[in-house]
């Protein structure tokens, strides 16, 4: 998956277009037993909603299901309206322009929207949001003859909420207590950055994620640093907007994020001269 300044990679988002790792989440989520024989087919779209901003995984398994999954540390309450969006593009990728047209009916893989939540901010094992919530008038959802709705399933994947789930899939258990090694180590006055060395350190030593690790090299450092990074804009993003307006605190977020992406670039030049010096001194002994 190539990076550009339009979207950088998260850990999240790129452990997860792996086929196999997936497929074993899916099976974990949804309690079934597809196997190896079971295709995947990774359809993520990009720059759906804004220009640096993008789904994090959608894929179809079986060719009997899309599933659009997210994973957020805060919960954003216009995901079902989202989700409609990005659906609505995605099956019109599928279809052939003139295929809506026949009278045959188009067959189509059956939606469903899952959020995978980790934040600090207290939350249920799971939760479900609803389209309908936010239509101006409720009460004549269930009278309309032509009700459109659409549920988001939200799983709580914090340690100690759905620890069933996590010992399910293995990807998914190795992410979330990656990430929450780099929680405790900054709770105790640990910098990002060393947080982040000390939790690859770990991770080099578990057979959970360090098969990752040693495919992405530091490369996983630059993307995890991204994920920390962001989630903080946007509870600045958040907080400006409440104060300002949402206007201006949209453009102060994207400042915000362009600044943490040319830091990533800058930290990923360093460590690529730091690596050149090194064997170059290797090679002179």
């Amino acid at each position: 998956m190539g990076a550009n300044r339009e979207y950088k990679a998260t850990l999240f988002s790129e452990l997860f277009s792996d086929p196999c790792n997936l497929r074993e989440l899916y099976n974990a989520l949804s309690d079934t037993n597809y196997g190896e024989e079971t295709p995947i087919v990774i359809n993520t779209l990009e720059n759906v909603f804004f220009n640096d901003l993008k789904n994090d995984v959608s894929f179809t398994i079986g060719d009997k299901y899309v599933v659009l999954l997210e994973h957020q540390s805060t919960i954003n309450a216009n995901m079902p309206l989202r989700c409609l969006m990005y659906i609505a593009r995605v099956y019109e990728k599928m279809t052939e322009e003139r295929a809506i047209y026949q009278e045959k009916m188009q067959e189509i893989p059956k939606p469903e929207f899952i959020v995978l939540y980790n934040g600090i901010k207290p939350f249920p094992p799971e939760k479900t949001l609803r389209l309908s919530e936010a239509y101006k008038v409720k009460d004549e959802i269930q009278k309309s003859s032509g009700n459109l709705d659409l549920t988001v399933r939200v799983v709580n994947i914090n340690p100690g909420y759905n620890d069933d789930l996590l010992l399910k899939s293995e990807a998914l258990n190795g992410y979330t207590e990656f990430v929450e090694r780099v929680r405790r180590s900054r709770d105790s006055g640990i910098n990002l950055r060393d947080a982040i060395t000390e939790a690859i350190n770990w991770g080099m030593t578990q057979s959970t994620i360090k098969t990752f690790l040693n495919t992405h090299g530091s490369e996983a450092s630059n993307m995890l640093m991204t994920e920390f990074n962001i989630d903080i804009a946007k509870e600045v993003w958040q907080e400006e907007a409440r104060e300002d307006g949402y206007e201006e605190g949209l453009a102060d977020a994207r400042k915000e994020i362009e600044t943490i992406l040319a830091d990533k670039d800058a930290m990923i030049a360093e460590k690529d001269l730091e690596i050149a010096n090194l064997k170059s001194m290797l090679t002179k002994t």
